[in-house]
């Protein structure tokens, strides 16, 4: 999937349309409380100021629904905008609009150097009408492209820099490049750099190829297991998604998160990894989910009042085991409930063994998500090769489905 990059573009004068990923966390005073993909995207959006380029960013920020701006008041990107200033030094114009003449004006008056950030993307309805509705709606397909004809008409050059949100087809995504036949039509740094990472990863990995894989449910990972399965030399599971696992194999979980109605699948899975598919020896247990509370490490059956929260020691040593062996990770999902200690434990031993594979010459590919939040809480995220801005777009390449907002673009 070698795609042209930015820096292989003529920027001089031109106005660079970049669609980032600025779907940031904020507190309930909409402050911002992690700034990482804004930071992530600063070395394209510098490029294209170097270069003597217009910057016009867009982006979307929480799930408006596009029908009431009022309503959705809180989901301006106003914020992002004013902290991207700060990170740049630099003041970064904004535009209460992301098409009309309020935009177009905006649009018209940037001069060479400067950076427009237009409104929030999803604020307009026409930005997420999926391409299935679209085909069997004329007025509904017309819409969205007049939605992105708009945007298109913004620049000289379309720039792809927002990772997270690559798997899907949003106007801003795929129809504004499609709209913008014989311009330059690229990735950003974030990107290049996420396709190289993950692509090498996955497709031409260094061996033992381990894939770690946590989170809540196991219907969020079948296609990816089976998919990883295919392509690593050991599969280790973590995370809620084992306690469904533990009631496959005939064990008792007690009153841990399970998915009664995936075991079938589960069993399907346990059957088809065999050797390959590891899963905890241990858990941590307790009676609540409650900071500070008292643990018990439970082998075999959980107990019918407690829960699982966590993997357990022999667990940790036994995965770090395995990884100080690999030459190529790949970690999807958190170990425990690692926002709660001490139910971190599993998460952060699992972050440091990857630090340590990192310090050895091993590739280390975080996605996106939980795990990323993880590491970059523990302070390790400069410490492995490369920590994923996407979650759900990590998963899903993991899983090797098509992403038709890379493949619009130009080859390399």
């Amino acid at each position: 999937m070698a795609k042209k990059s930015i820096a292989n573009v003529d920027l001089k004068g031109k106005r660079v349309l970049i669609r980032v990923d600025f779907n940031v966390p904020q507190d309930d005073k909409g402050a911002i409380t992690d700034d990482r993909r804004i930071r992530m995207a600063l070395p394209t959006i510098q490029h294209v100021l170097n270069n003597g380029g217009r910057v016009i960013l867009m982006s979307h920020l929480g799930r408006p629904e596009g029908k009431d701006r009022n309503a959705d008041a809180r989901f301006t990107i106003e914020p992002a905008a004013k902290r991207l200033g700060e990170l740049l030094g630099k003041p970064v114009k904004f535009s209460p609009e992301a098409v009309g003449p309020v935009a177009e004006k905006a649009v018209a008056e940037l001069k060479d150097g400067e950076v427009l950030m237009l409104e929030n993307v999803r604020f307009y309805e026409a930005e997420q009408i999926k391409d299935k509705n679209a085909k069997n709606d004329p007025a509904l397909k017309e819409k969205k492209e007049s939605f992105a004809r708009q945007l298109a008409a913004f620049g000289d050059v379309y720039v792809n820099d927002a990772f997270g949100t690559c798997h899907r087809d949003n106007a801003s995504m795929l129809t504004v490049p499609q709209q913008m036949t014989g311009k330059p039509k690229v990735v950003g740094f974030l990107v290049e750099k996420e396709l190289k990472y993950l692509g090498d990863a996955l497709n031409n990995p260094q061996r033992p190829f381990v894939a770690i894989l946590g989170g809540k449910k196991v219907s969020d990972k079948i296609a990816v297991i089976e998919a990883l399965l295919k392509k690593c030399d050991t599969v280790l599971i973590g995370g809620a998604m084992q306690y469904t696992f533990m009631l496959a194999r005939g064990l008792k979980a007690g009153q841990s998160l399970v998915e009664p109605d995936k075991v079938d699948e589960a069993k399907r899975l346990l059957q088809l990894g065999g050797d390959k598919l590891k899963l905890p020896v241990d858990v941590v247990c307790a009676k609540e989910l409650k900071p500070g509370i008292a643990t018990t490490t439970v082998e075999g059956d959980i107990p019918d009042d407690l829960s699982g929260f966590d993997i357990g020691p022999k667990t940790v040593e036994e995965y770090k085991k395995i990884i100080a062996g690999a030459k190529t990770v790949a970690w999807n999902g958190p170990m425990g409930v690692f926002e709660t200690p001490p139910f971190d434990k599993g998460t952060y031993a699992i972050a440091q063994a990857l630090v340590e594979a990192t310090a050895r010459g091993a590739i280390t590919v975080i996605g996106g998500g939980d795990s990323a939040a993880a590491i970059e809480k523990a302070g390790l995220s400069e410490k492995v090769s490369h920590v994923s801005t996407g979650g759900g777009a990590s998963l899903e390449f993991m899983e090797g489905k098509p992403f038709k907002a890379v493949e619009i673009l130009d080859e390399a």
